[in-house]
């Protein structure tokens, strides 16, 4: 008889066994524990995802038991519930499920006989699913069941009596949120997936069952043809930094992952907050005449479609800050109203377009305001920072740190001197000298002109560049690339020497980090003889040079003197004329007498 009641009771501890079996919440014994020579018996260790390490866990005991290590996993015995509380709240909610037969009056061996029964979708490297039974019990205990410890990550968890004995179980673990704290310093932690787990004998250590999303910003250089730096991912190795002319579109992308427990969660809040420097201003929906900012969304290169209940909303505030926000991820939907599954692999990808506005930065008189002083070779800084639900059993959020990305502008300084040399030995600045700028694209300027302030017009009129009194011309909003200066109108007395042009290159190595750049060096490439050398200079972000005008030559007026002469002898022959007819007339008047 007693060696039946082992049998029965054998039998009994395989089911509890495959049911408290920790792999995910809830797996078969073969999936069981790794064990950590290291742990302390009786106990378990929590390894926590990256930058979880300051999180700290609560621990609340559902059953008492035996436990011992098996061949295949741990074995359980002599299983009783923990409390009062903990049985309340089990049988409270699985009596709630549709055909568990459940009932208040139900034992430990029928909650132990279901569970088991319905233990699929668990697994050791899987994260519980959001409508599973699990899950749903996990809530209810949490929140009705007074915990039987806490720890920290990596620390070991030994619960005991108040005499020091060992409170061999079955175990809920979920994160304490109360540790998880904001810090600009660092991304916001998250709470791991419920973890069910057997302590008792040998200890083992479990992976945390969690990630921290991620996000990057990239911008598109359009020289090296590329979204990465260094040949890349654009998550681990974005391309941070490009240059561009001014009112010139540059296209951005932010990319941000989810959390590897998003099966976990009902709703899942993500929100991008981009912020432009006021330098900038984004692409708009053409004829919106409400700042509606021109994106495209994806999840996994599928479209999301513009709706604030099955996928997006975006805006564009004031304070140059544009926001692309989900109310719940996992309800989007594409542009033919298809859901659109998200997993823990899944990527969201927001793109669009910003240039440097030179509307924002000239005032009325053409000048630079005084907030951009120093704009060409300085970076104008792009951010972004990515939100997300961090707890899937309770509202709450975390924040990214903040990406950042660079564009940076060029310019130039020309100086028009003449080639005679005053008292001081000094070349004379001429002013009012009118230049013409193009851009080389392919061996051949561009049908555009380039004006002072870096916009680009049709008409060479409209982009007259004018010497000062100091004979110099300034042009901020240059990107990399070939340009020709020509001269259109020379100073009074002196040689238009550069009417051919005087072609100079913009070459640049960005920095990733955010540092002013400065133009590599410039080339001359024609026009050498009308500028002066060793005048070409580079600074932070500008191209300094002087090109010389030659002084008109005086040649020799060798008919002056003749044409005066011939206009004096001219009107002698003219008088004499006049008289000559006058007494001819008299004399012809006489005879007539």
């Amino acid at each position: 008889m007693k060696t039946t009641k082992n049998i029965a009771r054998l039998a009994v501890t395989a089911g509890l066994t495959a049911a408290l079996s920790f792999g995910g919440v809830m797996a078969p014994v073969t999936m069981a524990f790794a064990e950590d020579t290291a742990t302390a018996a009786d106990s378990i260790k929590i390894n926590p995802s990256k930058g979880n390490e300051n999180n700290q866990y609560k621990a609340y005991q559902i059953f008492t038991a035996d436990v011992i290590d098996g061949d295949n996993g741990k074995v359980v015995s002599n299983v009783a519930w923990a409390s009062p509380e903990a049985k309340q709240a089990v049988l409270g909610y699985l009596k709630t499920v549709t055909g568990s037969d459940i009932t208040e009056d139900s034992t430990e061996q029928d909650v132990i006989n279901y569970l088991t029964g319905n233990s699929s979708g668990t697994g050791s490297a899987t994260a519980i699913k959001n409508d599973n039974l699990f899950n749903e019990l996990a809530k209810k205990i949490e929140t009705s069941v007074t915990q039987a410890g806490s720890f920290g990550a990596r620390d070991t968890f030994q619960p005991t009596n108040n005499e020091g004995n060992a409170l061999q179980g079955y175990y809920l673990i979920v994160t304490d949120m109360t540790s998880i704290t904001r810090d600009d310093t660092k991304d916001t932690s998250t709470a791991t997936s419920p973890i069910f787990a057997i302590v008792g004998a040998g200890g083992v250590t479990v992976d945390e069952k969690t990630s921290i999303p991620t996000v990057s910003k990239a911008v598109y250089d359009d020289g090296d043809k590329n979204w990465m730096s260094n040949g890349g991912d654009i998550l681990t190795s974005p391309n941070k930094a490009a240059d561009s002319a001014m009112d010139d579109w540059v296209d951005y992308k932010l990319v941000g992952t989810v959390a590897s427990n998003i099966d976990t969660y009902s709703d899942y809040k993500y929100v991008f907050t981009d912020k432009l420097p006021n330098s900038m201003t984004p692409k708009f929906v053409d004829g919106s005449g409400n700042n509606v900012p021109d994106v495209t969304v994806k999840i996994d290169n599928q479209i999301v479609k513009k709706d604030a209940e099955h996928g997006y909303t975006k805006s564009f505030s004031a304070d140059n800050v544009l926001t692309v926000g989900f109310k719940n991820l996992k309800d989007c939907v594409d542009v033919k109203d298809n859901h659109i599954t998200v997993n823990a692999d899944s990527k969201v990808t927001v793109e669009y377009k910003a240039k440097l506005d030179s509307t924002k930065i000239f005032d009325n008189d053409g000048k630079i305001k005084g907030i951009f002083d120093g704009l060409v070779g300085k970076a104008q800084t792009n951010t972004v920072k990515l939100t997300y639900s961090n707890n899937p059993h309770v509202e709450g959020t975390g924040d990214t740190v903040v990406h950042p990305a660079y564009d940076y502008t060029y310019g130039i300084d020309v100086t028009k001197v003449g080639s005679d040399k005053d008292e001081n030995d000094k070349y004379p600045a001429l002013g009012n000298v009118e230049f013409t700028l193009q851009e080389v694209v392919g061996g051949s300027a561009q049908e555009q002109y380039i004006d002072a302030k870096g916009v680009k017009h049709i008409d060479a009129k409209d982009a007259l560049l004018k010497t000062d009194q100091d004979g110099k011309i300034s042009v901020v909003g240059l990107d990399e690339g070939t340009y020709i200066l020509k001269e259109v109108t020379p100073a009074p007395g002196y040689n238009n020497s550069a009417k051919d042009g005087v072609t100079f290159t913009i070459r640049r190595t960005l920095n990733q980090v955010g540092q002013d750049v400065a133009p590599s060096g410039s080339t001359i490439v024609d026009g050498l003889e009308v500028t002066k050398d060793a005048t070409t200079t580079t600074e932070v972000g500008k191209l300094s040079f002087t090109i010389v005008d030659k002084k008109g030559s005086n040649l020799p007026l060798t008919g002056f003197n003749g044409v005066t002469f011939t206009w004096i002898a001219g009107g002698a022959v003219l008088c004499i004329g006049v008289a000559h007819l006058i007494r001819s007339r008299k004399r012809d008047e006489g005879s007539e007498e």
